[in-house]
């Protein structure tokens, strides 16, 4: 079983900037994507960023330019630098791990609140 443990969320002013970081450890077989979601209160959990063991990233268009993911596969860590925020990035961000060949399972962490004031 793999566990994912968020931290780096808090409260932060319209412009500012936060990291995010993300470890999954356990489990049996590799970590293959990684990726950061979000939840804001009433809506659906959206993608924020993922980015494969290559290195490969993709971003929602929300946040192109501003957000940059990143990753150290031999801790199994996921980064999220998040600067210009703006009061819509206000949500839980939810770390996402997915394990490969055999078992292709997401695992999610328990979420970390990031609020922006205006």
């Amino acid at each position: 079983q793999v566990q994912v443990v968020e931290s780096g969320g808090g409260l932060v002013q319209a412009g500012g900037s936060l990291r995010l970081s993300c470890a999954a450890s356990g489990g049996d077989f590799s970590i293959n994507t990684m990726g950061w979601y979000r939840q804001a209160p009433g809506k659906q959990r959206d993608m924020v960023a993922t980015i494969t063991r290559g290195h490969t990233t993709n971003y929602a268009d929300s946040v192109k330019d501003r957000f940059f993911i990143s990753r150290d596969n031999t801790k199994n860590t996921v980064y999220l630098q998040m600067n210009s925020l703006k009061p819509e990035d206000t949500a839980v961000y939810y770390c996402n791990a997915r394990s490969g060949y055999p078992e292709f399972t997401n695992y999610w962490g328990q979420g970390t609140q990031v609020t922006v004031s205006s």
